[in-house]
This record gives C-alpha cells, sequence and structure tokens, in this order.
C-alpha cells in the first residue's frame, strides 16, 4: 500500500510529539537526578541527614517566673520571637569541628551586660538535660556563652552522639520570659 503525503506528515508529527514527549521525561529525570546529585554533595559538605529522625526530647526547663525572688525582673521577651540552627538539623551526622549557626527571629543580638529592650545572647547548650529558667546560666562546657553577641561558633565535640540546644539569656545571662530557645537536636559525630 502506498504511503501519501499527508500519512507520512501525520506520522512524522507523530513522531515529533513523542520524542518531545520522551524529552521531556528526560529533561525531568535529570532535574530529578541533578537534585540528587546536589543534595548528596550538600550532605557530603554539611552533613548527612538521617532519615526520618525521631524529635529529640525537650530540656527540662523549670517554670519561668516573670520576678525573681531576689526582685529582678526578668527581660520580657516576645511571644512571636523563635530561635534555631541555621545549618544544622535534627538526625544529621557531622564532622568535628561542628559549625554551628544560631538563627534568630522577633529579637535582635546583643552582648551581656548591654540592657536594650527586645535582645539577648546565644548560649548553646551541649547535652544539657535540666535548665533553671529562673538564674544565670553557668559558664562551662556544657553552657557555652557568646556574651560578645556571636552569632556562630565552630566547636569541638567527640565522636558519637550530642545534644545541642540554643537559649537566649538577657544581659545577665537570665533566660527571658518566656524563654526564647530553640529545638533541641540530636547530631552524630563522626
Amino acid at each position: 500500500m502506498p504511503i501519501d503525503s499527508s500519512t507520512l506528515r501525520i506520522g512524522t508529527a507523530s513522531l515529533a510529539v513523542l520524542v518531545l514527549a520522551g524529552c521531556a521525561h528526560k529533561a525531568y529525570d535529570h532535574s530529578a537526578m541533578h537534585a540528587r546529585h546536589h543534595g548528596s554533595m550538600h550532605a557530603r559538605h554539611h552533613g548527612a541527614m538521617a532519615a526520618n529522625a525521631a524529635p529529640t526530647e525537650p530540656v527540662k526547663l523549670s517554670a519561668s517566673t516573670p520576678t525573681l525572688s531576689s526582685g529582678y525582673k526578668k527581660v520580657a521577651a516576645p511571644e512571636t520571637a523563635r530561635l534555631y540552627f541555621v545549618n544544622l538539623r535534627n538526625g544529621m551526622t557531622v564532622n568535628s569541628p561542628v559549625k554551628v549557626i544560631f538563627g534568630l527571629s522577633g529579637m535582635g543580638v546583643a552582648p551581656a551586660g548591654m540592657e536594650k529592650e527586645g535582645t539577648g545572647h546565644h548560649h548553646l547548650l551541649v547535652n544539657v538535660n535540666e535548665v533553671d529558667a529562673n538564674a544565670p546560666l553557668p559558664a562551662n562546657d556544657q553552657f557555652r556563652h557568646f556574651g560578645a553577641g556571636q552569632t556562630e561558633t565552630s566547636v569541638e565535640l567527640k565522636p558519637g552522639q550530642h545534644t545541642l540546644q540554643l537559649l537566649l539569656g538577657d544581659q545577665n545571662h537570665i533566660p527571658h520570659h518566656p524563654p526564647v530557645l530553640s529545638d533541641r537536636i540530636t547530631i552524630t559525630v563522626r
């Protein structure tokens, strides 16, 4: 049976649609492959994320009072204030030293000793299970102070699992009322 030119044009057009559909499919696959590649590069550079890491149990925090028994009035924090880790997530595996970038919204950062409304400074809690919300935070390897107003650090940690949490302190290292703290996360150091 001879093929006329109209049948050939329809066949060519159908073939072109199928080829283009195949290209779109390949482009989609390429995009997915590109995302997987860069995701794995990100994990190698910044740490691997554990699939479906269980949430870390929150730190035990005593009930915050607006005024301490000494008469000290705690610095008020807006309910919308949020403290978080910029570069770390619960379940990540990282290398030591661990770079920690502090994120804060709804408030500002000011050095310790400077009384300025709506501000505080960062404290990094390492393997801390309990915090007194109505007392100055201790200064040691578990309660790391960033009283100069720093917003990131590198921390040497031994291999194994560690919990990390951020807590904002006022000019006297006392948690605000209500306390401004991040989620508590667990990381594994290689």
